[in-house]
């Protein structure tokens, strides 16, 4: 089964002014206060950020918002050489977000700019309404640029809620509750229907911590050997495997 895409409209002009904030979050369509259900149980759609909160409904599995971030921004990201990409895995606050990763993103020579900036400022964005559905004072922020299967089989994390977002190569694949023991069972025979999140899209589910045998079954697309390489944004709440808080001490 294939989602329906509603993609909010792109707003975002070329960036030629210097010192704009980009602020992907605010720049969409207006905001609409719930999302979507789709045809299949606990399963949402919605067409700006403000809709990823009803993940707090207690029937709710999953909210995707499908946006769309600019084509320039996106072309340039795909641009890229691998070593360029940032790899990073911080537990911050909110405030402190930039500060935080802007030292990852000048060891790894991702080019100053614009679109850098976007960048940086929309997983700012997205951490700060990570933090305020999730009501916590820390997120743990995983920024990972790769190119193997890493989590290629199918499974339910072990979290109560967690937000992704793919910012280059194919997104998160993942299948509806209904086939979802199947998936379990097969792995890589499941022949399925599998679910392809849209690049940029932003998903945020519940995980198997809020209850044994729940959350949605999902795995990482298969590109190894493809000459891809994907940069994914992973959110979480605090957790025995998060690293100590920033700023390190010394």
């Amino acid at each position: 089964m294939t989602i329906l895409r509603m993609h909010a409209a792109d707003k975002l002009e070329a960036p030629h002014a210097v010192g704009i904030k980009h602020d992907v979050l605010s720049t969409s369509t207006p905001e609409i206060a719930t999302a979507t259900a789709l045809p299949n149980a606990g399963i949402m759609t919605c067409e700006s950020a403000k809709g990823l909160v009803d993940i707090k409904e207690p029937e709710a599995e999953l909210v995707i918002w499908q946006r769309a971030l600019p084509q320039w921004f996106h072309s340039w990201l795909e641009e890229l050489m691998p070593q360029q990409l940032p790899d990073l895995h911080v537990l911050v606050k909110p405030a402190d977000l930039r500060p935080a990763l802007q030292p990852y993103f000048e060891e790894c020579s991702m080019p100053a700019g614009d679109n850098r900036d976007l960048l940086l400022g929309d997983i700012d964005d997205l951490v700060l309404k990570f933090a305020e559905i999730t009501q916590v004072d820390l997120v743990d922020v995983r920024l990972e640029s790769i190119s193997d299967n890493a989590c290629r089989k199918f499974h339910r994390d072990s979290v109560e809620t967690r937000l992704l977002t793919t910012y280059r190569g194919p997104n998160t694949q993942w299948v509806q509750p209904k086939h979802a023991a199947r998936a379990l069972s097969k792995q890589t025979d499941f022949e399925g229907p599998i679910e392809d999140l849209s690049i940029h899209d932003v998903a945020i589910f519940k995980g198997s911590s809020t209850k044994p045998g729940n959350g949605i079954v999902h795995r990482s697309p298969p590109i190894e050997g493809t000459g891809l390489t994907r940069l994914l944004l992973c959110l979480n709440k605090q957790s025995i495997t998060s690293p100590d808080p920033w700023p390190e001490e010394s």
